[in-house]
């Protein structure tokens, strides 16, 4: 298949900041992609680069992104004559090579992935398949039958997300009991409407304002609060025992030397040692159906992860920790830190290597969770991404605002797209942790 030409132009993403957006054109067609943006980065994240020019967006402009698919890195995949339909890995090890840094920071990640997402839609598109069964088909696993996710709603934003004084990033509910993940869209999207009904309730109509990924974010400041909220909703719409909880406290974000502030957003600080933050969420397990944690403790605070790892019972996700970045993730298996990777392609810049972070997970007996980012966009290739990895659960916000719903609406075609094509295929449900056994 030959590669016609590639361009990328600036677009916005969610914030209503630059992003890029790249088009390659095969003899096959036109092929896009849209880079999201995250708010609360960790520091092993690949270099997402902006112009930092004042001047324009408030320094958020992504010119020089943009210059280097234009200019350094599309004509160079176009000259090497790989075709994507059966190289992806060397087209991205192209690019890696081409920017010469260990973080991509030279040429940018935003720039190198743009690129990495649309030729993985231009050589799906050359094989005539979906592009769920061309990144299975990338990864090794199954491509007769697929497991559909679990979806978490992230229902109540607090954190870099949020203008409350809640600490805790990210408060999600997770329709376990669903039949399909069509039902399950359909239990979040009724929860989520009587959650709004109850803080209506509880602290009148100008506490439903939303945060950065469709959740509500009411006046509310400790976690016992939100779960409050939760078990009333999910019980008011009559899906109790149908829905769990998952919790993201984003800790690095009140991480404040060597200890936890859960009042970094209020004139009163509240620190917590790390045994005293570990202790809470041991409590809150406890008290309320949470299944998934992530980034209970800082990005480099080893130790507490470590130690509360040793009888956690629950799904304890790397996000900061780990960075979607095989290093770190080697590093937490032999310290024994997490049992679950999250999963962000634009922490790591390319489709190919958040492909092989994925199978190093597995390789370590561990669940893989697809995320989205806090500044996303309309592009819905984290859908696909999940399908044909098999990590039976994605996150990617609230049912509510266009950029995350369209990655739920995509589950919902991709199932009945199985169907149509009678392929087999079934809900993770409760075995979500290790939907790629399945």
């Amino acid at each position: 298949m030959a590669i016609k030409s590639i361009t990328a132009t600036q677009r916005l993403d969610s914030r209503g900041n630059p992003t890029v957006q790249t088009r390659i054109v095969t003899s096959n067609g036109t092929f896009t992609s849209l880079v999201p943006s995250g708010a609360s980065k960790g520091d092993y994240e690949a270099v997402e680069l902006r112009d930092g020019d004042d001047s324009i967006y408030h320094g958020n402009s992504v010119l020089k992104a943009v210059r280097n698919v234009n200019e350094i890195l599309g004509p160079a995949v176009c000259k090497a004559g790989l075709d994507p339909a059966t190289e992806l890995k060397r087209l991205d090890q192209l690019m890696i090579k081409l920017d010469g840094s260990n973080d991509k920071g030279n040429l940018g990640a935003n720039a190198i992935l743009s690129i990495s997402m649309a030729l993985a839609r231009a050589g799906a598109a050359a094989r005539n398949i979906p592009l769920y069964e061309y990144i299975a088909a990338e990864a090794g696993l199954p491509t007769d039958n697929y497991v559909l996710p679990v979806p978490f709603f992230n229902v109540l934003n607090g954190g870099d997300h949020s203008g409350n004084s809640m600490a805790f990033q990210e408060f999600m509910i997770a329709p376990v009991g669903a039949s399909s993940t069509s039902e399950a869209v359909q239990f979040a999207a009724e929860t989520y409407a009587s959650l709004k009904s109850v803080i209506v309730a509880k602290s009148g109509k100008s506490a439903i304002g939303i945060g950065d990924e469709g959740g509500f974010a009411p006046p509310i400041y400790h976690p016992c609060e939100a779960l409050e909220l939760l078990t009333q909703a999910i019980e008011d719409a009559g899906h109790t025992g149908k829905i769990c909880i998952g919790i993201d406290p984003a800790s690095q974000s009140f991480f404040e030397h060597g200890s936890y502030n859960i009042g970094f957003k209020t004139e009163t600080p509240e620190s917590l040692q790390p045994s005293e933050l570990a202790q809470m969420y041991r409590s809150l397990m406890d008290s309320y159906p949470i299944i998934l944690l992530e980034d209970p403790f800082g990005q480099d605070d080893w130790q507490s992860f470590v130690e509360f790892n040793k009888d956690c019972p629950i799904e304890l996700v790397g996000d900061d920790l780990l960075a979607t970045n095989i290093t770190r993730i080697k590093m937490a298996k032999d310290k024994g830190a997490c049992n679950s990777l999250l999963l962000k392609i634009n922490q790591i810049g390319t489709i190919s290597e958040a492909i092989a972070a994925a199978k190093e997970a597995y390789a370590a007996e561990w669940s893989v969770f697809v995320s989205h980012r806090s500044g996303e966009t309309t592009d819905d290739f984290i859908a696909d991404l999940t399908v044909g990895l098999r990590t039976g659960h994605l996150k990617s916000g609230a049912p509510c605002r266009g950029e995350r719903v369209a990655k739920y609406n995509r589950l919902m075609d991709i199932e009945d797209e199985l169907g149509d094509r009678q392929l087999p295929f079934k809900y993770a449900g409760p075995n979500l942790r290790h939907a790629q056994k399945l």
